[in-house]
This record gives structure tokens, C-alpha cells and sequence, in this order.
């Protein structure tokens, strides 16, 4: 197996017989995957293939085959979300852990890049909420998603234990409360879960929203994904204090999106999403994977006391927790 990069893509995309591109660029791939933009004379389009040891400084490993759960989850639910909502797929390569996908449109960002520059619309908030609420709806108790989907070891590989696990050595008092949470969470097998609903993977251009990285779906709970993208914008209500009442109104406006379109028997869904919420919280501050903007130990000091109380302490709504704020 090679290990893909900027400058073997020419030479591997040729031996695929597919023509010399003018420009090939290396994006963000997070800590898991090496993520090249090609642009070719008529094309533009995305290679992806995952990494066995993650960017990270303590040891993290997970199978590259994971990669494929991705290519898969992406055709399952491009006919249920919006046209262009997801990349579509366009070949595989078992033998390298790769795959390739269609690009963006040009200009896009991401929307934690807009965030971050205190670009605040909460009609994408609500977009992604939306998102998610069909997600969930199409693949609720149904048992084909549960056969293809239902193997949770890259979640536990990539989630689970640099999360919840990492984070529950670091705070022993709060073991138990990680503990109960993963236990509660595992018995919720209910529908998709992206696993990774962050505002790093979703690409924004006017009102088009793309939503990318599907590396950690599997078929469980979905409060994980609805906690994870609140958190998000959580963080960023330390980080940026001056944008804290627009992200609160986007977390609203989420919110709202997703409650809309859950299906009726999920009553338990914001319980759920806040038990994940706090634990994310403090999983971004002492887990193996930290906010990489949250440097400040003063700051981060306060994010860990807000989130070990969210942990004991915990609200009854989502709305209450941003109140907190």
C-alpha cells in the first residue's frame, strides 16, 4: 500500500489511466486522512485515503478500511438529502484505502472557517439541522442500515475511546457518569450517526451546504451527533464572547430543525444530546483530541469547570445549557 501525497497523485492517478492533472492541492484532512484536491483540464475532484496512525501526539490507531463506510454511507443517503448535499463517488481503490469523490464548488468554505471569522447566519444552522433530522428519519429502526452500518469499531476507535474513555482517566470522579453515558448511548441503536457533525465538515458556497467525512458513521444514537455539532458552537461561545448571543441563536435554530424532524417516539433525543454535550465538552479540553483554538489555560480552565458541572449538574433542554453560557 502507498501512501498517498501531493506529489505521487499525478504518477498514481495515471497508472489509473486518468489524465495528468495541471494542479493537485492538499487540504485538511483533520488527523485521519490525507485529502488532495485534483484539478485536471475539465475536472476538479477529491482523493481521500485514510491514515492507520492518526496526527495526533499520543499513540491513535484505527483501520484504514474505514474509509469505504464513508463511500458507502454516501451513496445510501445522497437520495434522501438535498441535491449536492453530499459528494458523489467516483471510484474506489480497495487495495490503497482510497477513494475519489466529486469537489466542491468552487469557493466554498468551511463553516467553522466562517464561524471562526464571526460569520453567524443561522439559516445554515438550520440547514445542518435539517440535515440531520433526515438522516435520522430515513434511517430510523430500519433494519438494512442496522446490517451494512451496526459494526461500531471505528466509532469506538475514533470517539469513544479518545473522547470518553481518555477524558474519564483525566477525571476518575467522573468515571462513572462516562461510564452510564457510553452504556445509556450503546443501547440506543436507532438510527445513522455521522459521528463526526462538526462545523469543520460542512462546505459552505451562498446557500449551498455540502456535508462531508462520513469516515465514523454507523447505526446507533443520534443524540451523539447532535451534541457534537452543539458543542461546536459551545466552544466557540468561549473562544469568540462577542459572537455569543448569534451562536446561541444559531444552536436555536438547530436545534429546532432537528426536533422537528425526529420522529415521534423520540422523546428521549435532548436528554441524550445534553449528557453528550457536557462530556464532548470536556473531551475537547482534556481528551486526545483538544480544540486546537483553545491554547489559553485561563480559557480552557473555564471550559472544563462549565463542563464538569454540565456533567453533574445537567439541564433539562439544550436552550437551558446556552442560557447557562
Amino acid at each position: 500500500m502507498f501512501e498517498l501525497s501531493a506529489n505521487n497523485a499525478p504518477e498514481y492517478l495515471e497508472s489509473r489511466g486518468l489524465p495528468t492533472p495541471r494542479l493537485v492541492t492538499e487540504l485538511g484532512g483533520g488527523v485521519s486522512n490525507t485529502v488532495l484536491l485534483v484539478e485536471a483540464a475539465k475536472d476538479r475532484f477529491v482523493l481521500k485515503q485514510s491514515l492507520a496512525k492518526l496526527r495526533v501526539e499520543q499513540d491513535w490507531f484505527s483501520d484504514r478500511r474505514r474509509v469505504f463506510r464513508e463511500s458507502a454511507a454516501m451513496r445510501a443517503l445522497a437520495p434522501h438529502l438535498p441535491p449536492g448535499a453530499v459528494p458523489g463517488v467516483l471510484f474506489e481503490d480497495p487495495d490503497n484505502c482510497l477513494f475519489a469523490m466529486s469537489a466542491a464548488p468552487e469557493g466554498t468554505q468551511t463553516w467553522k472557517a466562517r464561524l471562526m471569522a464571526g460569520e453567524i447566519r443561522c439559516e445554515i444552522a438550520r440547514r445542518v439541522g435539517e440535515m440531520l433530522a433526515a438522516m435520522i428519519r430515513m434511517s430510523w429502526l430500519n433494519r438494512e442500515y442496522e446490517a451494512e452500518f451496526g459494526d461500531q469499531t471505528v466509532f469506538d476507535q475514533l470517539r469513544l475511546d479518545p473522547y470518553y474513555r481518555s477524558t474519564a482517566r483525566r477525571h476518575p470522579d467522573l468515571a462513572p457518569k462516562f461510564a452510564a453515558l457510553m452504556r445509556e448511548s450503546a443501547a440506543r441503536r436507532v438510527s445513522l450517526v455521522h459521528g463526526d457533525w462538526s462545523p469543520k465538515n460542512f462546505l459552505v458556497a451562498g446557500d449551498c451546504v455540502v456535508a462531508i467525512d462520513f469516515e465514523v458513521i454507523h447505526f446507533g444514537d443520534p443524540a451523539f451527533d447532535a451534541g457534537f455539532l452543539l458543542n461546536h458552537l459551545a466552544l466557540k461561545s468561549f473562544f469568540l464572547p462577542q459572537s455569543r448571543p448569534g451562536l446561541a441563536a444559531a444552536a436555536t435554530q438547530f436545534w429546532q430543525a432537528v426536533m422537528a424532524g425526529m420522529p415521534g417516539d423520540a422523546k428521549w433525543i435532548e436528554g441524550a444530546t445534553v449528557a453528550h454535550l457536557g462530556a464532548l465538552m470536556l473531551a475537547r479540553i482534556d481528551g486526545k483530541s483538544p480544540a486546537e483554538y483553545l491554547r489559553d489555560e485561563i480559557l480552557r480552565e473555564r471550559v472544563r469547570q462549565f463542563a464538569r458541572d454540565l456533567i453533574q449538574h445537567p439541564p433539562a433542554t439544550v436552550a437551558q445549557v446556552f442560557e447557562r453560557l
